[in-house]
């Protein structure tokens, strides 16, 4: 449905305008996980940090209050044609939304850590699991804006696997002698990890998914 969608839009102003502007958020969405990771874990001082995410976030939140406006306009306009994909866009955009905010929750663990991470104990938790979801942002970025239906299916293995190792880091987590300070800040890192990869698939799948089965591609996943 998605793609039929796709190829019947194609070439509209209102189609390619909105693709465009999505596309934007999941760059800049992209861009502030990288940033924060840099600082958070590889300890790399980004001049003026907190103000360029906070700014850079404050834009994903515009660009969503845009497209939701323009896809209520063109429904009013327009108000059974499209609704199939302009629900989709509806239900996408929070997910990207929400993208952001997990990374201004990444940057708020940095200011709780009472001292840099120790590198060796973080790659024994997570062991580079950030790489993997600048990976499935890349996938995402694919699977929605060319409806890549094969890149879609791939995120579901890959998601689950990031999901999985963040379940598995909080457990060993609570069976170690770390300190306060620094197992809840990797408890909180693990859990943001995890809930960014879902909305990564959230977008990812809804090119493959029903309308009904969005947000839920896992319950879908268990029962194939």
């Amino acid at each position: 449905m998605f793609k039929n969608l796709l190829q019947f839009w194609k070439g509209k102003d209102f189609l390619n305008q909105v693709f465009d502007d999505f596309r934007k958020m999941l760059d800049d969405a992209e861009n502030m996980f990288s940033s924060v990771c840099k600082k958070l874990i590889h300890k790399q001082e980004v001049p003026d940090l907190k103000n360029k995410i906070y700014a850079v976030d404050r834009q994903v939140n515009g660009l969503e209050k845009d497209i939701r406006k323009r896809v209520v306009e063109h429904l009013s306009l327009q108000p059974s044609a499209d609704a199939p994909i302009c629900l989709v866009l509806m239900s996408v955009v929070k997910d990207a939304e929400r993208l952001g905010d997990y990374s201004k929750n990444l940057l708020e663990v940095s200011e709780l850590l009472s001292e840099p991470i120790n590198k060796d104990r973080y790659l024994s938790l997570f062991d580079g699991i950030e790489e993997d979801i600048v990976d499935l942002f890349q996938r995402t970025r694919k699977a929605f804006i060319e409806s890549d239906q094969e890149e879609a299916q791939k995120s579901w293995p890959h998601e689950r696997k990031i999901a999985k190792r963040c379940d598995e880091i909080i457990k060993k987590i609570v069976e170690s002698s770390l300190s306060t300070n620094e197992a809840v800040c990797f408890s909180l890192m693990a859990r943001y990890f995890k809930r960014i990869a879902v909305h990564l698939t959230n977008i990812a799948t809804s090119v493959i998914l029903p309308l009904a089965d969005l947000d839920y591609f896992d319950e879908k996943r268990k029962d194939e």
